[in-house]
């Protein structure tokens, strides 16, 4: 499960009002909810992009702190595709994960990179510096 921050003096719930409705338009029925970190996610058990198996997305709240973005994309495997034909969908499963996060978050593919790459960088710092 990946998490998502909000841009700076931006939050969740003014980006996206209706995160269930949203989270349908790009990737299909919800089909059901499972718990996260406190928090109940939407589950799309059969997403409308043959590319995924399953989508799990919702916001997560934490005490004292802006609410999260929550993802997980469960994907076939490229063989699957080849084997199915499904292999010309991957573009549009690439660009609806994208687009999602992007509405979501206010951040594009790299400004994501570059923050999940400073949040690990600070779990790296020794406590005594």
């Amino acid at each position: 499960m990946e998490e998502y921050k909000m841009r700076r003096g931006e939050y969740l719930e003014e980006r996206v009002p209706d995160l269930k409705a949203t989270i349908e338009e790009y990737f299909g029925e919800i089909t059901e909810t499972e718990e996260y970190n406190g928090s109940d996610l939407y589950v799309v058990g059969a997403p409308d992009n043959p590319v995924f198996t399953r989508v799990v997305a919702g916001a997560v709240s934490y005490p004292g702190k802006k609410d999260t973005l929550a993802v997980h994309f469960e994907e076939r495997e490229l063989q699957d595709l080849l084997d199915s034909g499904d292999v010309d969908a991957a573009g549009d499963a690439n660009t609806a994960k994208n687009d999602f996060l992007l509405e979501c978050t206010g951040r594009d593919a790299k400004a994501r990179r570059e923050s999940m790459k400073r949040s690990v960088e600070d779990d790296e710092t020794p406590d005594n510096v």
